[in-house]
């Protein structure tokens, strides 16, 4: 087993927001800069990374994991984590103001290029269009797509029972996403355009990213990670305390 680097320190920007409103009034600013025609990478080609967090609320805590993937072989190129101070309360919509810093971190220390990013959540199949993937997506100008295990606050008719089923996530007459069979008689993953990639071509990357198994490989790697990382990080302040 390859040794993991140290983590990351996460630095929170000078004027990220405090309060529920500034979060919105930044949402609403960046939203206007979301690309959802791309192209983005072809599938199966360059790479793809996996992003997701893990937090411990009592301590405070947040680790985030980026995991970057051969997107041919969907063998791990390289990883890297980071682990901080939580940013942002909990506020329903406003996920990405507590993993944002955390996330970027991590993609920092990369050295390879992080191609594609798969989050563990939402783009624009969010209540007001810029969840965590769009945001991150407008911030660093990197292709991203979300794909999220429940459909948040969106309706839609279960899609078939085989691999590759999909049918339309809305709300009311607008299409925010799809709900795709990654696995045959499996529950479906909720898969939206965050920035610089088509909804049709997320859908194609998800599957391509998703050969055995329900979650993305690059889903899979990063929540393993995070979770380390955090319980590391934990055990850590207990020792020093």
């Amino acid at each position: 087993m390859r040794a993991r680097p140290a983590p990351a320190a996460v630095t929170v920007p000078a004027d990220w927001p405090a309060t529920e409103a500034e979060a919105r009034s930044v949402q609403d600013t960046l939203r206007a800069r979301v690309d959802l025609t791309g192209p983005g990478p072809e599938v199966g080609t360059g790479t793809a990374t996996g992003v997701d967090v893990a937090y411990d609320d009592v301590r405070g805590l947040v680790a985030a994991a980026a995991v970057v993937l051969d997107a041919a072989t969907l063998e791990v190129v390289e990883e890297a984590t980071a682990v901080g101070r939580v940013s942002f309360p909990y506020v329903p919509g406003l996920l990405a103001f507590r993993e944002l810093p955390a996330v970027l971190a991590a993609l920092a220390a990369l050295t390879a290029p992080p191609g594609l990013v798969v989050c563990d959540g939402y783009g624009v199949a969010h209540p007001r269009r810029f969840g965590l993937a769009s945001h991150l997506g407008v911030l660093t100008g990197l292709p991203a797509v979300g794909v999220a295990k429940n459909p948040f606050t969106f309706t839609y008719e279960p899609p078939g029972e085989r691999r590759g089923d999909q049918t339309p996530l809305t709300d009311g007459s607008e299409e925010v996403g799809r709900a795709l069979r990654t696995r045959s008689a499996v529950k479906p993953v909720y898969v939206s355009a965050g920035h610089g990639v088509p909804l049709d071509r997320a859908v194609a990357h998800t599957l391509h990213l998703a050969p055995a198994y329900r979650l993305p490989e690059t889903t899979r790697h990063a929540d393993a990670l995070c979770r380390a990382a955090l319980k590391a990080a934990v055990t850590g302040e207990a020792d020093q305390g």
